[in-house]
């Protein structure tokens, strides 16, 4: 044997050594790839910006947020308040609001909150479509898909808050809207410092559902 090999104890310490040194690597270039994506996300997201095209759209889709009993939250307010501003300007027409029940001991489901707020704030109730049914962002736009091709609608302004709009405008080319527009708000009732970062890893969950609905696997 050679002297130089240590016996077969110091080969077995080398061989765990060598083991650790790559699993350590590995794990230093995963938290590195990690922190490059979270940059690139959150770049995207602060980067997300109002697109609301001069000439008015078919419809406005007013994307839901919890509800605060029989009443939108705070946070809904601000995207229910920038609808209702759109829609004043002429912006779209129609407005659709979406989004399904939070609690099973609500009376209203988000859209039916959402409704009231409008019909209460000048809308006509006749102008509003209710989609009853969403509890996501991706069903949001999806559901919302459906109505405007059962109506005949091609164009539409996603409303909703800043930090929400990259997702949103990413879903909604996914599922093949024909040039979406956004419609964004910044929010002061919202704690940005827990949003922002929740919105990143949303995101980032959101690319690994497209990542399956392209392959089939979901």
């Amino acid at each position: 044997m050679n002297a130089r090999s240590g016996g077969p104890v110091a080969v077995t310490k080398r061989k765990k050594m060598s083991v650790l040194r790559k699993l350590l690597i590995t794990f230093a270039v995963l938290v590195l790839l990690g922190l490059l994506w979270v940059g690139y996300a959150w770049r995207l997201m602060n980067g997300a910006h109002s697109s609301v095209p001069t000439s008015a759209s078919d419809v406005g889709i007013i994307l839901g947020a919890s509800m605060w009993g029989d009443s939108p939250s705070p946070g809904l307010r601000e995207r229910l308040d920038e609808g209702l501003r759109l829609y004043q300007e002429g912006k779209f027409p129609y407005i659709i609001v979406t989004g399904g029940l939070d609690r099973a001991d609500y009376k209203y489901t988000e859209a039916e909150g959402m409704r009231n707020y409008l019909v209460d704030h000048g809308v006509p109730a006749s102008a509003i479509i209710l989609e009853n049914k969403a509890t996501s962002t991706y069903e949001n736009l999806l559901f919302s898909r459906e109505i405007m091709r059962e109506r005949g609608w091609q164009s539409a302004v996603i409303v909703t808050h800043q930090y929400h709009g990259m997702r949103s405008l990413d879903i909604a080319k996914f599922l093949d809207y024909i040039r979406p527009a956004l419609g964004l708000t910044e929010s002061r009732t919202l704690q940005m410092k827990y949003h922002k970062p929740r919105e990143v890893l949303a995101y980032t969950k959101w690319k690994l559902d497209e990542l399956l609905l392209l392959t089939g696997l979901k």
